[in-house]
């Protein structure tokens, strides 16, 4: 009675039920290592964010910028009521204080010229640029009757302009501006408020009341700044106009606004750009009491990033591991059913670890080299150690040439997909298709109710 009991117990462990359920656990088993690839991945991708912020730190950061701003002080008065308890007399109190409105230009006009360069430092790059931006506009006179102040309480005398931005340590030039046809230099100043996020430039003390007019008051300054990754500027004035040329060919136009689709040019050369924004385009008005208000959620303007760094596109294709290594097993499933060779689960083992070498190789060489190249590099090595492991394991030199051109295939249709970007779904849906019909295909005559392979 026992010998039958161990024929059935061999057989069922020899059956193709039995096979497909090891190579799945298998398969299943590897994503550990795999998982291990993408760490590392990550790990070296964070690398590269640390490197990159210490390349834009000394060369610039990310340009924000909104100006000129008029800031004119004004005297208001607070009254208090007093008791003199002895005589019972009421005492009233009036104190002046001084407080500030600011006014923002009638019309501005941006012209910024930005070129960019990429910076390499060992095996990382980041993106940097040089802007030359010159702005011009007028203003009208300030009017103070919506907050009922008396024109003698305007301290015509003491206005400033100002200038909000961010990355003070890398403006290259000195920052004057023409107002009225008088010249005025700009200032650092410090912000003891911890909670702005800017930085100000401030002039000293104009008279407005000898230089506005009842017309309109031109100015015009320019300003160049180093910077990274980012620049962006507010549309303060009531009809803002900004036109920006760039050698970077791979802009990504970011903010609130967008610039006019008629008149965008982008090539290989770099591109072209133009905003017009009014007024009413945006919620806030052309002047503001007491204080200047956090506008940056109204900016605009263009990222200088790569579209798709090499991480990324190791990210992606790491991503895909566990399609590669099920598939590959599939193939040589059929092989083994179809030829009825007997492939070891170690000999799957060594087969799947060298599919998992392919993602440290790519990683790897694409940090010395772009990752098209270690793409190609990788792959052929990967293929080929599979196809000669496969001579020896299948003992012919038809199924090893057929796994090499399906591994080819499906690593040069991986490769398409990781660099398509809108169509990176339809693509990947069609080939999955495509690779099912094939399965089913070469599949349609095996006896599966057979429980010997």
């Amino acid at each position: 009675m026992e010998t039958p009991e161990n024929e059935k117990e061999t057989s069922f462990f020899q059956s193709n039920t039995a096979k497909m359920i090891m190579v799945g656990l298998l398969t299943f088993v590897l994503l550990i290592p795999l998982e291990f690839v993408k760490n590392l991945i990550t790990e070296r991708s964070q690398r590269q964010e640390e490197v990159i912020g210490e390349i834009n730190d000394k060369w610039g950061g990310n340009v924000f910028l909104y100006g000129p701003i008029l800031k004119v002080p004004y005297t208001y008065y607070e009254e208090t009521v007093s008791i003199n308890e002895k005589t019972k007399e009421t005492v009233k109190q009036r104190k002046a204080y001084t407080n500030y409105a600011y006014f923002f230009p009638e019309e501005l006009k941006a012209k910024s010229n930005v070129t960019t360069k990429v910076l390499n430092r060992n095996n990382y790059e980041s993106v940097v640029f040089s802007s030359k931006m010159k702005f011009e506009g007028n203003y009208i006179h300030p009017d103070f009757s919506s907050k009922n102040i008396a024109n003698e309480d305007i301290q015509w005398n003491k206005a400033t302009i100002l200038i909000q931005t961010t990355n003070l340590k890398s403006i290259k030039d000195e920052v004057k501006i023409n107002f009225g046809n008088t010249n005025l230099t700009f200032e650092p100043v410090y912000n003891s408020n911890s909670k702005e996020t800017t930085e100000a430039l401030e002039t000293g003390y104009i008279d407005l009341g000898k230089i506005l007019n009842q017309g309109k008051t031109a100015f015009r300054f320019d300003i160049t700044y180093n910077g990274s990754q980012q620049l962006k500027i507010v549309p303060i004035g009531k009809t803002t106009q900004l036109n920006m040329e760039s050698n970077w060919a791979s802009p990504s136009f970011t903010g609130n606004f967008l610039p006019d689709d008629k008149t965008k040019q982008i090539s290989a050369n770099g591109f072209v750009a133009n905003w017009k924004i009014l007024h009413i385009n945006r919620a806030f008005s052309q002047q503001t009491f007491n204080n200047l208000p956090d506008l940056s959620q109204y900016a605009f303007g263009v990222d200088f990033v790569i579209p798709v760094n090499q991480y990324q596109q190791n990210e992606r294709a790491s991503k895909y591991g566990f399609l590669v290594i099920g598939l590959t097993f599939l193939i040589f499933f059929l092989i083994q059913s179809i030829s009825k060779i007997k492939i070891h689960i170690f000999q799957y083992t060594m087969i799947g670890l060298a599919l998992i070498m392919f993602y440290t190789l790519l990683i790897s060489i694409t940090e010395h080299s772009s990752f098209m190249k270690a793409y190609i590099i990788a792959g052929i090595s990967v293929i080929t150690l599979i196809t000669l492991y496969s001579i020896s394991i299948l003992k012919n030199r038809k199924f090893p040439m057929f796994i090499a051109a399906s591994l080819g295939s499906l690593y040069t249709f991986l490769y398409v997909i990781i660099q398509l970007e809108n169509y990176a779904l339809l693509v990947g849906s069609i080939g999955l298709f495509a690779i099912l019909a094939a399965v089913m295909y070469f599949s349609r005559k095996i006896d599966w109710s057979n429980g010997n392979s």
